[in-house]
């Protein structure tokens, strides 16, 4: 695996993190921040062939 592939898994599960925390907390301003770069993380690997998980 190259940097750029482990780097933006790491990206994408920390962000993930980040969602359920807030979401957790209630924050749904923060849920919508980190949906939204969610969201683009995983079109950025869906446009460079990266397999992200479930």
């Amino acid at each position: 695996m190259d940097a750029f592939t482990a780097g933006l898994l790491q990206r994408i599960r920390a962000t993930e993190t980040d969602l359920s925390r807030a979401q957790d907390e209630g924050d749904d301003f923060l849920v919508e921040v980190e949906q939204a770069e969610l969201d683009d993380l995983r079109r950025l690997a869906a446009e460079h062939g990266v397999e992200v998980g479930a």
